[in-house]
């Protein structure tokens, strides 16, 4: 895990443990919480066209920021009561995307690997 990783769960843990908040931290309410979250975050985005989406206002902005971060301390939080190296996982699984849409029938395409 890297350390900027491991400083973010170890202030989770503390953050939980201070409120008697473990008690509610099992991986299934994680995941429910990370994916109500993850919902959240596609909010600021509601009805704006492609080129808006790419120039938020800064009040815009600032509300995918907050939901990003909810994402990220939900999925931390999640892996630190599984046990998940975050960093180890996401590089497995860059290796096994690779494997599934290589670059010669991949690129430019937006089609998923069991459809080509």
């Amino acid at each position: 895990m890297s350390e900027e990783l491991a400083v973010l769960r170890d202030a989770l843990r503390e953050f939980a443990e201070e409120r008697d908040w473990d008690q509610f931290h099992s991986p299934k309410n994680l995941a429910s919480a990370l994916a109500i979250e993850a919902a959240e975050l596609l909010e600021p985005f509601q009805w704006l066209t492609d080129e808006q989406s790419k120039n938020l206002t800064p009040a815009q902005f600032s509300a995918v920021r907050e939901e990003m971060a909810d994402v990220l301390l939900y999925l931390i939080r999640l892996a630190d009561k599984l046990d998940v190296d975050l960093v180890q996982s996401a590089q497995q699984k860059i290796e096994i995307n690779a494997r599934k849409y290589p670059v010669a029938t991949s690129r430019g395409s937006n089609k998923k690997y069991t459809e080509r």
